[in-house]
């Protein structure tokens, strides 16, 4: 029976992905695997269900009735597995995680403390990186991202909250080099730059018009650390791109000012993402409803200047 449902799983995976290769990616097994698996299952119903070619693969007439069924009985499989799941007094095994190094500490961690303190079964780890890894290569649950989510066939998202950016400066130095009013003015100043791998990201500004400009600020320092373009800054090394929850503490404490705000500075979502799959399970879905219901509030807290 078990081989009669890889067969099945493989077979509709084929059909969603729109390839054998990236089936067998999604499923981590080889093509071969795959091939064959969808092959013994043409046997067994004798039937043809795919018009293969060199090039491309589609579903006969027969293969398209039988993976409508096929979609109905595992959508009645994955259901039935929940309800047993949400019937666990609790998520439990182990849940691992991605976050940024920053963001990860402040609005994250707290979070899933809570989590764990809340379900004494369930066994975190929780890796603190500004690195993008590969969530299913690399064997992570669940990550947390910002900014703009490249198209992905493998992963789901689901947004948590927006994080609000502003440039900002010390009142040291505003004092000696002026405070730019305009767009427009951005470039004759000195930029404290977040960048890795060789890549700097660029700061997004609406120039008033409507029209998203990058401006080209003299970058002399360059940091893949935003608490330490946060600590450059508050030195008076120049204009920092900050988010909120970072810079709002030093804004409190009169160590930095904002000279362009939320109005002007674009924001970035915030998302969790996870690998797709036809089953979600327990103490992932937990992780994932705990973030979007706190972390809100967490963004929140940080901003109150």
């Amino acid at each position: 029976m078990s081989d009669r449902l890889r067969g099945i799983s493989a077979f509709v995976e084929a059909v969603e992905a729109g390839s054998f290769a990236l089936a067998a990616e999604r499923m981590r097994l080889t093509r071969s695997a795959v091939g064959k698996s969808i092959a013994k299952l043409e046997q067994r119903l004798g039937v043809r269900l795919f018009h293969r070619t060199t090039r491309s693969q589609s579903l006969t007439e027969e293969g398209q009735a039988y993976y409508e069924r096929c979609v109905r009985a595992l959508a009645e499989l994955e259901a039935g597995a929940s309800a047993l799941d949400s019937g666990k007094r609790e998520p439990a095994g182990r849940l691992r995680l991605s976050v940024p190094v920053l963001f990860g500490r402040h609005c994250v961690a707290p979070v899933l403390l809570e989590l764990g303190r809340r379900y004494p079964r369930l066994k975190i780890e929780m890796s603190f990186s500004d690195h993008v890894v590969d969530l299913v290569e690399e064997g992570y649950d669940l990550a947390v991202r910002i900014g703009t989510l490249p198209d992905s066939s493998t992963l789901v998202a689901r947004r948590l909250g927006t994080q609000n950016m502003v440039i900002c400066a010390a009142p040291s130095y505003l004092a000696e080099h002026g405070k730019p009013v305009e767009t427009n003015e951005l470039s004759a100043h000195v930029g404290i730059a977040y960048g890795r791998s060789g890549r700097i990201e660029p700061w997004l500004v609406n120039d008033g018009t409507g029209r998203i400009i990058k401006p080209q600020v003299d970058t002399r320092l360059v940091f893949d650390d935003l608490q330490a373009i946060a600590d450059a800054a508050v030195a008076g090394m120049g204009l920092a791109w900050l988010p909120c929850w970072l810079m709002a503490k030093h804004a409190r404490a009169g160590e930095l000012e904002i000279v362009m705000g939320c109005d002007n500075v674009l924001a970035a979502d915030i998302h969790a993402v996870w690998p797709q799959s036809h089953y979600l399970p327990g103490k992932t879905r937990a992780a994932i409803d705990a973030l979007v219901a706190a972390v809100p509030g967490k963004i929140g807290q940080f901003e109150r200047v």
